[in-house]
């Protein structure tokens, strides 16, 4: 069992792993060598490399859209696919438009594309997020589809819903960066849920 969320040494920023307890991700010895093998494959060093380098050069500095039109002009990545929710269809629009100005060339698909009632899937009129009316179900995997048959060379998902996202990532060819996730109650913002239990958990214990 690996558990590097109990861990107190952090050996791995360190390069002393070796000190670290017994179960260390990083002293899997066969399983470090096959993944540093991997990122010899063309398309995996690209990504990595270039990550590294625009992690390095713009760390505390540069916002997540601005790395993420550097790494993509890095890559040389020219065509780009956005699968965005159509709750952020505003932000949508803001995001290829910048894109566009960078001199990308961008291909979006909304969620509900197909009107597919949630009918398919076997949800019940008192399921739905507003029974009684025709409610149509998200569809990531012909996103994902579009998006293959357009060729895009990196694809960004745009506030798609949890499990939603994850078949996306699942069928998409190319590779996936997330932009923004869901979170409907938090403004799309899921670690303050995080970084509220901390603060109630001291309060707590300051009394």
């Amino acid at each position: 069992m690996y558990a590097c969320d109990a861990c107190t040494k952090y050996g791995c920023y360190s390069g002393k792993e070796a000190d670290c307890a017994q179960g260390c991700a990083g002293t899997e010895a066969a399983i470090q060598e096959e993944a540093k093998r991997c990122y010899f494959e063309d398309d995996n060093f690209k990504i990595a490399y270039n990550s590294a380098l625009v992690e390095a050069e713009g760390y505390g500095v540069k916002n997540r859209l601005e790395e993420l039109i550097d790494f993509a002009d890095k890559c040389g990545f020219k065509k780009l696919g956005v699968a965005m929710c159509l709750g952020l269809v505003r932000e949508g629009k803001a995001l290829c438009a910048i894109l566009r100005e960078h001199g990308f060339t961008v291909d979006s698909i909304i969620c509900k594309n197909g009107s597919v009632s949630k009918a398919f899937l076997k949800i019940k009129d008192d399921q739905q997020v507003h029974p009684g009316r025709f409610e149509p179900m998200c569809n990531p995997i012909a996103q994902a589809k579009l998006l293959n048959a357009a060729k895009t060379e990196f694809n960004i998902v745009l506030g798609l819903c949890v499990g939603h996202d994850s078949l996306f990532i699942k069928y998409a060819e190319a590779p996936v960066t997330v932009f923004a996730v869901k979170d409907r109650v938090l403004r799309h913002n899921p670690l303050d849920a995080i970084y509220q239990s901390e603060r109630y958990k001291n309060q707590f214990e300051k009394k």
